[in-house]
Parts: structure tokens; C-alpha cells; sequence
């Protein structure tokens, strides 16, 4: 099995989280280094808006969701769930194969020698994870 390391510093997500998707469904072993600084295109305060409601929706009690985390790295492999079959066996397995760090985690030198950088344009309208994180908590 291969393994693949996507650099999110500076890169569009939904960019960033098909090509991962499209990796792990082919059977690689995908890990994305520096989450907090993936660029979301479109309007910081209606992407908190719309995290913070289906938070509010799974309030009742610890065991009703959906549940959605505060942190970078945890927000990333969520999204990038949403892009994969997770309710099938190949999906599940696809998820199982990923990895989110926030910086470089405890990546080695050895693995961040061959790392994928996406060169996209950064949308008009956009903001970094890390500063929706910020207005999550």
C-alpha cells in the first residue's frame, strides 16, 4: 500500500478533500499535515453558524449527535468523511486509512520528504479552519 502526505497550508479544501477521498478509496494510506491552515472559501460566520446548529440539534444528552469537534484536525477528517461511503464496508475502511495532524504531528523526516502541495487560487471570499475553530469554542 502506498503512502500519501497532502500539505493543507494554503490549499482549497473541497480541493484538497476530493483528491484525498479519490486516494483512499483507491486503498492508499492518506495523512494531511498542517489542518489549521486549509483554506474554506465562501462566509466564515455562516459556516460557524451552520457547525454551531447541528451542534445545538445533539444537546439533549451525551448519547444523542450528531457531534461536531473543535478542533482542526478532528473538523478536517469529519469533512472529509462527508466525501467518502462511510455507511458502506469500503468507505469505513477508506476513513480507517486517514490521518489528520495539526502542524506536523509525529510525522518524521523520512515521511514528509515526498509531500503533495495542491497549488490552487485563494478564493475572494475565504477563511483558514483555524479561524473558524477559533470562533467554535
Amino acid at each position: 500500500m502506498e503512502k500519501i502526505v497532502y500539505d493543507g497550508e494554503c490549499c482549497v479544501f473541497g480541493r484538497l478533500a476530493s483528491a484525498v477521498a479519490k486516494d483512499l478509496l483507491k486503498g492508499s494510506f492518506v495523512d494531511v499535515i498542517n489542518c489549521e491552515g486549509i483554506v474554506v472559501s465562501g462566509d466564515k460566520k455562516l459556516f460557524v453558524k451552520k457547525i454551531l446548529m447541528k451542534r445545538k440539534m445533539g444537546s439533549g444528552s451525551s448519547l444523542k449527535g450528531p457531534k461536531y469537534i473543535r478542533l482542526s484536525d478532528r473538523l478536517v477528517k469529519r469533512m472529509i468523511r462527508g466525501m467518502l461511503p462511510w455507511d458502506r464496508a469500503k468507505g469505513r475502511e477508506a476513513l480507517k486509512r486517514l490521518r489528520c495532524y495539526v502542524g506536523n504531528g509525529d510525522l518524521r523526516e523520512g515521511d514528509l520528504k515526498g509531500i503533495v502541495k495542491l497549488n490552487h487560487e485563494k478564493p475572494m471570499k475565504s477563511f483558514t479552519i483555524n479561524e473558524a475553530v477559533e470562533l467554535l469554542r
